[in-house]
C-alpha cells in the first residue's frame, strides 16, 4: 500500500520521525481549534475522565482522540481502503478481530496454554491485536493505576509538573498503539518504530516528572516506589522494543 502524496523510496524511521513530528504539530493545533478550551489550561486527561464511566474508559477515550488527531494529517491511500466495510480500526487496534479462518481450522490453537503461550509473538504480526502486546498492556495497566491515583490528589496540589506526569504517562501507550497500527511491513515499520520512540520519550519524560515530585506531599512512599519501578521498567523494555523493530526493518532490507 501507498499513501499519495509519498515517494517510492522506502522510509525509514528517521524520515517517519520527521513526518510525524510535523503530524503531532498539526494535530496539536486541531485539538485547540475543535476544544471547548482552546488555550490548554485544563489538561484532556481530565476532562475525559468526567466524560467517562471510570479509568479504563477515559484512557481508551484518550488513545483512540490521540490516533484520530494525527489520522486526519495522513494522506489517503491509492486504494481509499477497499475492505473498508470489513475493516475497523478501533476493533483491529483493541482486539475485537480476533478471529482468522486460518486459526479457525487449527483446533489445537482454539484455547489453552499453546495459544498463550504464543499470543506475544502473534502480536508482532500483521495479524495480531493490540491486546495482546504485553507491552501495550503494561502502559494501559499504568495509564489507569496512575488516572486513578490523580484523582485522589487535591486540586491544589496540581501543579503543571503533576499535570504533565499524568498526560506523558497516557502518552506511552497512545503512542504504541499509534505504532503498532501501522503494523510491521517495510512499507510501514519505520513509522512504528517511530512511534515507539516516540513512547520512549514519553516515558523518559514521565520518569524525570515522577522524580521531580518525590519530595511533594500528595507522594506517599508506596504510590512513589510504585510508579518509579514500573515507569522505570517499562522505559527500558520499551527501548528493547525499539531495538527488536529495527532489527526487522534492517534484516527485511538484506
Amino acid at each position: 500500500m501507498n499513501f499519495d502524496g509519498f515517494d517510492d523510496e522506502l522510509w525509514d524511521e528517521h524520515k517517519w520521525e520527521a513526518h510525524l513530528d510535523e503530524v503531532e504539530r498539526k494535530s496539536d493545533q486541531l485539538r485547540r481549534f475543535i476544544s471547548s478550551d482552546p488555550k490548554g489550561n485544563i489538561p484532556r486527561w481530565i476532562t475525559l475522565l468526567q466524560e467517562s464511566q471510570d479509568e479504563d474508559d477515559a484512557f481508551e477515550a484518550y488513545v483512540e482522540e490521540e490516533l484520530l488527531l494525527d489520522e486526519a494529517y495522513f494522506p489517503e491511500e491509492e486504494d481509499d481502503w477497499d475492505d473498508e466495510d470489513d475493516y475497523d480500526d478501533e476493533d483491529f487496534l483493541f482486539g475485537a478481530q480476533d478471529e482468522f479462518d486460518e486459526l479457525e481450522e487449527m483446533d489445537d490453537f482454539d484455547s489453552g496454554e499453546e495459544w498463550k503461550a504464543l499470543s506475544e509473538d502473534f502480536a508482532s504480526s500483521d495479524y495480531g491485536s493490540l491486546d495482546n502486546l504485553l507491552i501495550f498492556n503494561r502502559s494501559r495497566e499504568l495509564a489507569v493505576d496512575v488516572l486513578k491515583w490523580a484523582e485522589s490528589v487535591d486540586e491544589k496540589y496540581q501543579t503543571k509538573s503533576f499535570q504533565e506526569f499524568v498526560g506523558e504517562t497516557l502518552k506511552i501507550g497512545a503512542k504504541l498503539a499509534g505504532g503498532y497500527s501501522f503494523g510491521f511491513e517495510p512499507e510501514y515499520i519505520g513509522a512504528n518504530i517511530a512511534y515507539t520512540k516516540k513512547a520512549l520519550k514519553c516515558s523518559n519524560l514521565a520518569l524525570a516528572l515522577l522524580q521531580a515530585q518525590r519530595s511533594e506531599e500528595y507522594f506517599n512512599a508506596s504510590d512513589y516506589g510504585d510508579f518509579h519501578e514500573r515507569i522505570f521498567e517499562l522505559r527500558n523494555d520499551v527501548g528493547v522494543y525499539v531495538q527488536e523493530l529495527r532489527d526487522r526493518f534492517y534484516n527485511r532490507m538484506d
